[in-house]
């Protein structure tokens, strides 16, 4: 059976935390959700096998498919031979194209959204250029709202309907209480997000969750990362601020207070430029976005322009490497050189077998990678660099928003019957 992101035993990132059975419903719910976790991570497959992987009988797992396919939540596929004798049985896929769930983003230079259906397509997707700190917390969080509803429109407009919605957002964030307590780059502290969320959206809101960006980018990438057998990972974003979400033996590491992963203020240079938390020469005052644009442009060059996409002008930025511009191709080898310094502490501390660059880091993965690797191998104590590889994202600035959609899912795999409702 193929070891991926969200499913089976060994390997599972509990996102909303497992059922547990006390009655006779609840364990239906339970074995309901066994059957399309494993659906979700391991591939279509027949009913004889789908009974022999979870263990339950096989009368009862033809009635749970039946339940699956009536709430649109699974189809019958082609045939598959599972190695007995006799005509091959149907093998059932997910489907869920009726099923969407919404990420959003909240960064320092843009908002996002995306829907993602249950089998992973695309429903909606977007990103507005956004100085977030000039606008404060009830102008962005009006926006927000306003992405909610186009995304929800957009399902519908595709026969489909939103079960939840996600929102990412930087800094320190309580899950519990849905507040953003402490996030420094864009200058919010204590703001109840997911009510004013609510407030605004009104008695049909969906269902609303918050966490760090950090985290839910990690959630992302290891369902990339996942299918090479990769259960533990270090996503290192590269933004304005520098955060990380950190996955060890598949499952999301959050700490005692939900706060792990800060990795962006570790200060690295104690002689160094003032951070926006307050300390001095914190990581991200080294190798966030901000460095960059600092050590490749004049303080009036338009990549310095927060109301500009973001993406537009990194990539001005990369035209300028790509022509071999001398102060972009120098300012890289510096952000490689202090990027790999920090790498190296945390594949020290934590030994991942990978360490994922998202964000800006991606877009110049052939710029910085070379160098950063170098770095973590002649730092790290371990031999072969603890068996860790320094690796791009494929997701870039989208895994954020990505693994809010994916958490906003969560609900209908924890408990499918509630797709009914």
């Amino acid at each position: 059976m193929k070891a991926d992101l969200r499913g089976n035993a060994a390997h599972e990132v509990a996102i909303a935390g497992p059922s547990k059975p006390s009655d006779r419903a609840s364990i239906r719910r339970t074995n309901l959700g066994l059957v399309l976790r494993l659906l979700r991570d391991s591939g279509p497959r027949s009913r004889a096998r789908i009974a022999a992987d979870t263990g339950l009988p096989r009368p009862t797992i033809t009635n749970l498919i039946a339940e699956l396919v009536e709430l649109g939540l699974v189809r019958e596929g082609r045939s598959e031979r599972d190695g007995s004798v006799g005509r091959p049985g149907l093998s059932v896929e997910i489907d869920g194209r009726s099923i969407c769930g919404v990420g959003l983003e909240i960064n320092v230079d843009y908002l996002a959204a995306v829907a993602l259906s249950l089998r992973g397509d695309v429903a909606f997707e977007r990103r507005i250029p956004l100085d977030v700190r000039a606008a404060g917390p009830e102008a962005v969080l009006d926006a927000v709202a306003a992405l909610v509803r186009e995304a929800e429109a957009a399902v519908a407009a595709s026969d489909a309907r939103l079960v939840g919605a996600a929102l990412a957002a930087p800094g320190n964030v309580d899950i519990t209480t849905g507040r953003v307590a402490y996030a420094p780059n864009i200058g919010w502290r204590e703001v109840a997000a997911v009510d004013e969320l609510r407030r605004r959206l009104g008695r049909n809101a969906p269902p609303l969750h918050l966490e760090n960006d950090a985290k839910l980018g990690a959630i992302a990438e290891y369902l990339v990362a996942s299918a090479a057998d990769i259960h533990d990972l270090i996503y290192v974003t590269g933004e304005t601020g520098v955060g990380g979400g950190i996955i060890t033996g598949g499952q999301l590491m959050r700490g005692a207070r939900g706060f792990a992963g800060e990795i962006g203020h570790m200060p690295l240079d104690p002689g160094g430029r003032p951070c926006n938390c307050g300390r001095v020469g914190c990581w991200e005052t080294m190798v966030g976005l901000g460095a960059l644009l600092r050590h490749a442009a004049d303080p009036d060059d338009p990549v310095h322009d927060p109301s500009l996409d973001v993406e537009s002008r990194l990539a001005d930025l990369r035209r300028r490497a790509d022509a071999g511009d001398v102060r972009t191709l120098a300012a890289l080898d510096r952000i490689a050189d202090d990027l790999g310094l920090g790498v190296a502490l945390l594949v020290d501390i934590l030994n991942p077998r990978a360490v994922v660059l998202g964000g800006w880091f991606a877009v110049f993965a052939d710029y910085l990678l070379d160098r950063v690797r170098e770095g973590v191998a002649r730092r790290v104590m371990a031999a072969d660099s603890g068996g860790c590889e320094v690796l791009p994202s494929t997701l870039g600035f989208t895994a954020p928003a990505r693994g809010g959609a994916y958490l906003a899912l969560d609900a209908v795999y924890q408990d499918p019957s509630a797709t009914a409702r």
